[in-house]
């Protein structure tokens, strides 16, 4: 019997160690990634100043999906609570909480490489999703939340807890989404708008993050199990086989599969209802383009 209790605790002992130091490399590797400094040299940002520009980024700052995780007004809110995975918080964008720390080209570089105005990664930022924004765009966007009303709503912090931290070092929790983003200098443009697989493709990298580089679904990473995986957008059997440009657009206004079932909760499509019918035919264009990935059938 004292052997057996021996051999428990030698057991209890090696794992509490071994658990500590999966829990220290975690934490050494997410606050390494946290604090690397990156150095942004893109061409500075030019504005065209006229109502165009501005209504053109107040449209992109609704179908981008920005206002999923900064709320219509751009106010901050929270973004989901995970308990020990994190709580995340989407930022004050407005310029009463900006305007000081960020100028025009320093927002730019948040949107589409991830980092604060000191050069740091921003915590969860999918700025993968928005990396291929075109400088006229990207532009439109910093002039909309240049112009919003300031507030001082203070929505809070993201914090990471101790499961984000470990699913970080496997891989499966991207806590800073600027290691993985082409920071070289380059000027961006995007293609012509209208229905165009092109310009459906250039709007629909925003769809990336969740559905995958190559649209075929997939678990969108840190999300707690019992969330369904996003939906396989290629044309296979499990994705969209047998859709029509008008099952595509119906479920984007109305939420609602061909077959009359609901789309889940998680998917906002609420957000992307916003987008014009252009937009959508493009977009299903550019998806009705795409080689059939047996990928995820998602919710």
């Amino acid at each position: 019997m004292g052997k057996f209790f021996k051999r428990s605790a030698w057991l209890a002992g090696s794992l509490l160690l071994v658990l500590a130091a999966i829990y220290g490399g975690a934490w050494w590797t997410s606050e390494q990634a946290l604090a690397r400094v990156y150095t942004i040299h893109d061409p500075s940002l030019v504005f065209a100043g006229d109502a165009a520009e501005a209504a053109r980024g107040a449209h992109l700052y609704s179908v981008l999906g920005c206002v999923e995780c900064h709320g219509a007004d751009a106010r901050g809110k929270l973004v989901f609570d995970a308990g020990p995975v994190a709580r995340v918080v989407g930022s004050n964008l407005t310029p009463a909480a900006l305007a000081e720390r960020y100028d025009a080209n320093q927002l730019a570089a948040a949107i589409r490489h991830g980092v604060r105005a000191d050069g740091r990664a921003l915590r969860f930022m999918p700025a993968g999703d928005f990396q291929h924004l075109s400088d006229a765009d990207t532009a439109a966007l910093v002039r909309h939340l240049q112009s919003l009303p300031p507030s001082d709503h203070a929505p809070g912090d993201t914090v990471i807890g101790p499961v984000g931290r470990v699913l970080h070092l496997f891989g499966k929790f991207d806590l800073a989404p600027a290691e993985h983003i082409d920071h070289q200098r380059r000027a961006r443009s995007g293609p012509v708008p209208g229905p165009s697989a092109e310009y459906g493709a250039y709007l629909a990298h925003v769809c990336t993050g969740c559905h995958g580089a190559d649209w075929a679904g997939q678990r969108v990473p840190g999300t707690p199990p019992e969330l369904p995986p996003a939906s396989n957008l290629t044309p296979h059997a499990n994705g969209l086989a047998g859709w029509t440009e008008a099952d595509f657009i119906r479920v984007i206004r109305e939420g609602k599969r061909p077959d009359g079932r609901e789309l889940h909760g998680f998917m906002p499509w609420r957000v992307y209802a916003a987008m014009t019918d252009e937009e959508l035919q493009a977009i299903w264009r550019h998806l009705s383009t795409l080689p059939p990935m047996p990928g995820q059938a998602g919710g």
